[in-house]
């Protein structure tokens, strides 16, 4: 077993050997996989996007890890209208590689388990690969998308512009806070001792 504490002198296995293994993490490539969804709870579309990017990642990772790759995957439930200026926010679900949405046009179809959840008509992302539509992406899409990034064949490109909520969000985002709002001022109403019209 090699000790994780590594000094700065190197080990006693072999002079310098510590300082090239550092030095060959430093020069290891990464890219960055964003999953960004409105609900894993119960969101259909969202949940199978998920295990989809889950298995693409699981098939490809050997391959990057044997050309010096190492894949770093952050999932962000964009729960609010900040978080989606933030993360420039357009569909849900999202597959972002190194900040570009793996698929550029936005196709959305209505959504019967978020809108179910907001208690207002939502759509959520239809997948457009080889002229056909998804409700989830296929692992093909997703695999194709990560090694043109890694091999330098994906050329799409996107303009930087003023990003505007858009309004399927924006009528989420307010549902989903008007029901927070009103599931707290039962929660307060019915704690106290006088009796409510709740109750």
């Amino acid at each position: 077993m090699i000790d994780k504490n590594i000094n700065s002198g190197g080990c006693s296995y072999n002079p310098g050997c510590c300082e090239t293994a550092q030095n060959n993490s430093v020069d290891k490539r990464s890219i960055v996989i964003d999953f960004l969804y409105l609900d894993l709870s119960v969101c259909t579309p969202c949940q199978g996007t998920e295990a989809i990017l889950d298995e693409a990642i699981k098939d490809v990772t050997n391959i990057l890890e044997s050309t010096g790759v190492e894949a770093v995957v952050n999932k962000v439930n964009v729960s609010n209208e900040e978080q989606a200026v933030s993360f420039k926010f357009v569909s849900s679900p999202t597959i972002r590689i190194n900040g570009c949405d793996i698929q550029l046009e936005v196709k959305e179809s209505s959504c019967q388990t978020c809108s179910d959840l907001s208690g207002e008509k939502t759509d959520c992302r239809i997948w457009v690969y080889q002229g056909n539509e998804y409700n989830v992406p296929p692992k093909a899409m997703i695999i194709e998308a990560i090694l043109k990034e890694v091999y330098g064949g994906n050329n799409k490109s996107e303009e930087e512009r003023e990003y505007i909520i858009p309004e399927n969000l924006k009528h989420f985002y307010s549902a989903m806070k008007e029901k927070m709002e009103n599931k707290q001022t039962e929660s307060s109403c019915c704690s106290s001792n006088s009796k409510c019209s709740c109750c």
